[in-house]
């Protein structure tokens, strides 16, 4: 029930970016400075799809939490941004990161405390 619950309203804010906007939803891809993984993440759809899904699972959980465990999402949030930054271009290790990175945030989603 909790998956279903969080996989549902990750494919209600999916489809408001999809409609909204095409590009990746935590940074813009029109800007002139980009990082190589940025640069990646803008060309690669599958790329962009996982910064998609990740930034709104980041984003739901963030509201879901108490204030010193979102402090520590946050914390752990830019440690990850500059793993995913050492990747460089290379596709396969930034496409790894984000897998990774969802399943972090998946077990943190199992472990929220709610009543029964």
């Amino acid at each position: 029930m909790k998956s279903t619950v969080l996989s549902a309203a990750i494919c209600a804010t999916l489809l408001t970016f999809a409609q909204h906007d095409a590009q990746a939803a935590s940074f813009n891809c029109d800007a002139k400075e980009l990082q190589p993984d940025e640069k990646m993440i803008c060309e690669d759809r599958s790329l962009n799809d996982a910064d998609v899904k990740m930034v709104t699972t980041f984003e739901l959980l963030s509201g879901l939490l108490a204030m010193g465990a979102r402090g520590t999402l946050q914390d752990e949030q830019t440690a990850w941004l500059k793993k995913r930054q050492a990747c460089g271009a290379d596709a396969a290790c930034i496409g790894a990161a984000y897998q990774e990175r969802l399943k972090q945030l998946g077990e943190t989603y199992k472990n929220i405390n709610r009543p029964l």
